[in-house]
């Protein structure tokens, strides 16, 4: 039996013995682009709402109900730099699909996400190679990975620049409840993170796949423990799909309402709901063009919408601040895999668990 493994209810980030920051926020910088992506899912991200999230700095994962050809046919009169950072969702028959024309459609640097449920396929690495060697420009991410020596073989293979992390840990995915399949989260990203440091020892001229840490983010603080323990980006979906600007439906006591509508709603405290749904589930196979479906590995819920995007991305900066400022952190280099953590008890999570 392996060691026992933790997630993000069992740790706190370590204030450090002393610092010289005074200020959260003028001595603290942040990037430009958050590093932060949204998940692939229909009930979060599509084209009616992808600038929104581009506005606000949070880069987007198309999911794959939207096609190459119909983000293509949305910039096509926009300055196409504006979107550098979209990732479009292939799945392997897309990917062989656009095998006939080497990607030539693709634009110079378009980012293209692998988008299957087992990362762990050679399959994968197999498409990555020989995408790269068409398109060395493409950036590709992929995964989903739930072991840490699968970083390093990636690594070694030398074809993919995101590798997202994570296997059932997500709000909308079932796989580890229904298939016993999994990694705690914490642990995961933590061990990817020391395999990442090994590599740079072992290649120390190439440039590492980033780790996204995908699926499972309750709430700000599980967030900024992921980039703690060593997570380069984070990927979020259930926590967006509560944003009132998701593209998720809207509803009023099961009565489909309009976005206007549900604006004003919203404004006047009432309860408007988002329909949220696993990218495996049925309706989801469907909306990607499936005509033989399989055993649902997501769910579906309808939950209450929560807050604005923009006044959620604020408090989120404030809280980053804020865990930075402890750790005696200026710059996210300065806080990603390098803040002290401690384990606790459930007892000691209680504690404070307000």
């Amino acid at each position: 039996m392996a060691t026992i493994k933790f997630d993000f209810d069992d740790m706190l980030i370590v204030t450090k013995v002393n610092t010289d920051i005074t200020s959260r926020y003028r001595d603290i910088v942040l990037p430009d682009m958050s590093p932060i992506f949204t998940a692939p899912m229909d009930t979060v991200v599509n084209l009616s709402n992808m600038d929104i999230f581009l506005d606000n700095n949070i880069s987007v994962t198309l999911p794959r109900t939207i096609k190459y050809e119909e983000f293509l046919h949305y910039i096509k009169d926009k300055n196409y730099y504006e979107y550098q950072n979209v990732f479009i969702s292939l799945g392997f028959d897309e990917i062989e699909k656009h095998y006939k024309n080497n990607f030539k459609s693709f634009y110079k640097g378009a980012h293209i996400l692998i988008d299957v449920a087992n990362g762990h396929m050679q399959k994968i690495v197999d498409f990555a190679r020989e995408i790269k060697r068409l398109r060395p420009d493409i950036i590709l991410m992929v995964g989903n990975i739930a072991n840490p020596e699968a970083y390093s073989w990636y690594v070694k293979n030398k074809c993919v620049d995101y590798i997202r992390v994570g296997i059932g840990n997500g709000g909308g995915c079932l796989t580890t409840k229904q298939s016993g399949i999994g990694y705690p989260m914490a642990s995961l990203i933590t061990e990817m993170y020391q395999e990442k440091q090994r590599c740079h020892k072992e290649f120390p001229s190439d440039k590492l796949p980033a780790i996204v840490a995908d699926g499972g983010m309750k709430d700000y603080s599980d967030i900024i423990k992921a980039f703690a323990l060593g997570a380069d980006n984070v990927m979020i979906g259930s926590i967006f799909n509560k944003a009132l600007e998701s593209c998720a439906d809207n509803y009023f006591f099961h009565i489909k309402i309009s976005e206007k509508t549900a604006n004003i709603f919203f404004d006047m405290k009432l309860p408007v709901m988002k329909h949220f749904r696993g990218m495996s589930t049925k309706g989801a196979q469907k909306m990607m063009g499936k005509t033989r479906f399989r055993t649902s590995e997501g769910v579906v819920r309808y939950r209450r919408v929560e807050y604005r995007l923009k006044g959620w991305i604020e408090n989120f900066e404030h809280y980053l601040r804020n865990a930075m400022s402890y750790a005696d952190a200026k710059t996210l280099d300065d806080f990603i895999g390098k803040a002290d953590v401690c384990q606790i008890t459930k007892n000691a999570y209680d504690r404070f668990n307000k």
